[in-house]
């Protein structure tokens, strides 16, 4: 690899947070021998199959969720792993929770393992939002849309979880009930999430 080829390879990933997918990089011009001899020479590391970060950088503090964010565009986190970024349960979860829009084919990567669900239109759009982790955007779903998905999955999730969640929800100072009660009504769980609303209060 020439000095030439590894400045313009570098350039590149710094202009993408310093993390590119291998497709990604051939795209914008850096082929696959370029990133092979980088990562053998220490200049890469492999975050995971066809996924590279410079290695310069400091290590991805939530390197499943960018690893799905890059991977999956289309994929929002949500359920047990969403309840866990908004710290509104005690579980750790072992597999990356998304969702995705009905019909979309399943996506073929090795890690992390995916629990996937599938979402129609309106439910699947309500409650998506961005953060930026480790330089890169991550959809998840809002608290108060996932505490409701929870109760819409309760046969995948466990119902005690779902209570917890709404639990600990109602206990930060900011919440928001009305939004609540609408990501409830678009998940058709209203009438299911209002009596355990009432008890919490």
């Amino acid at each position: 690899m020439t000095k030439n080829s590894y400045i313009k390879a570098e350039k590149i990933f710094r202009q993408h947070n310093g993390i590119l997918r291998t497709s990604q990089a051939k795209k914008l011009g850096i082929d696959q021998p370029i990133l092979i001899q980088m990562f053998e020479e220490g200049l890469l590391v492999r975050e995971a199959r066809g996924l590279y970060r410079l290695a310069d950088l400091t290590p991805l503090s939530n390197p499943d969720f960018v690893q799905v964010a890059i991977r999956i565009p289309d994929a929002v986190i949500c359920l047990i792993s969403a309840l866990n970024y908004h710290n509104l349960t005690t579980q750790i979860p072992y597999r990356v929770y998304i969702a995705l829009p009905q019909k979309t084919k399943a996506p073929r990567i090795e890690y992390p393992p995916l629990d996937i669900v599938y979402l129609s239109e309106t439910p699947y759009i309500t409650g998506i939002k961005e953060y930026a982790l480790d330089g890169i955007p991550v959809r998840i779903y809002s608290r108060e849309k996932t505490v409701a998905d929870c109760f819409k999955f309760q046969n995948k999730v466990g119902l005690d979880i779902a209570i917890e969640a709404l639990k600990d929800y109602l206990h930060q100072p900011e919440y928001n009930l009305g939004e609540l009660l609408r990501c409830a009504q678009v998940d058709r769980v209203g009438n299911i999430v209002q009596p355990y609303i009432k008890a919490a209060l």
